[in-house]
């Protein structure tokens, strides 16, 4: 994989990240609960995340272990149970895990994002 693709995913894994947060913004747990098509985009938007994240994995895996710091097993399992399990999802997990976690990872994302660029 050449550095290109490498930062393509990396931004890939922003963009998703921050699309599940904005598509959340000013609402509360109970009425993303009931809003069938927020549910529908933020889990979308948690799959995306996480087949950047496997085809990171599968293509750099040197990557994955020079950034342990991002839980990649978590994001690519994320992804697994919604694509093979998603009416069994449990929701308000999901809904923690963009209300509480992906501030986190967007903001590590960013910086492993300036630290290629830089070639550091």
């Amino acid at each position: 994989m050449t550095v290109e693709r490498l930062v393509e995913y990396v931004d890939r894994m922003q963009e998703a990240a921050e699309q599940a947060r904005t598509l959340t913004d000013d609402m509360t747990e109970s009425a993303f609960l009931t809003d069938v098509r927020t549910q529908l985009a933020v889990t979308m938007s948690l799959v995306l995340l996480g087949e950047a994240a496997a085809r990171i994995g599968m293509s750099h895996p040197d990557f994955i272990r020079d950034h342990p710091e991002l839980p990649w097993s978590k994001i690519k399992g994320m992804r697994n149970l919604i694509v093979h399990g998603y009416y069994c999802a449990d929701l308000s997990a999901i809904w923690g895990t963009v209300r509480r976690d992906l501030a986190d990872l967007i903001s590590q994302l960013q910086s492993i994002r300036h630290w290629r660029i830089q070639g550091e």
